[in-house]
């Protein structure tokens, strides 16, 4: 197979996962990932597994290898954090989606996870009860000049 036809196979399988339609992405990316050993097909494709077939050590261990070879990329803390999710394990989704945001803080894959999730971000100062005085009006300040 052509390094051209491997790129389109990624892409499409890329796409179709970002999409929600794991199935197609499934296909394309086992097409690929026969032929061609990238991080990002390996990330992509143990989503896959996870959510199609229930393949969660398999899954974990792709994901890790592409963490391995790519420790920055947040589209792998995505899957990861993806994974996490299809075996039930929300904390450690919510973990991994996180760590993806400190290799790029708007990333809207992972922000769009977070809000499905309705998670909250961080008290401004954790030792205090979220709903103090000090950390809601620090917190609500901080986030109009876009510090937090």
């Amino acid at each position: 197979m052509e390094e051209k036809d491997i790129s389109i196979l990624v892409e499409e399988g890329v796409e179709a996962v970002d999409r929600g339609d794991t199935v197609f992405g499934l296909l394309q990316l086992e097409k690929a990932a026969g032929a061609h050993s990238n991080p990002l097909v390996f990330s992509y494709l143990a989503y896959c597994l996870a959510r199609e077939r229930r393949m969660f050590s398999d899954a974990f261990a792709l994901c890790r290898e592409a963490l391995e070879r790519e420790p920055t990329s947040p589209s792998h803390y995505l899957n990861l954090g993806r994974i996490y999710l299809c075996a039930g394990e929300k904390n450690k989704a919510i973990k991994a989606f996180r760590r993806g945001l400190r290799y790029r803080r708007h990333h809207p894959l992972i922000v769009r996870e977070l809000d499905r999730l309705g998670v909250r971000r961080r008290p401004f100062l954790p030792f205090l009860e979220r709903d103090n005085p000090i950390n809601r009006y620090t917190g609500k300040l901080l986030a109009r000049l876009g510090l937090h």
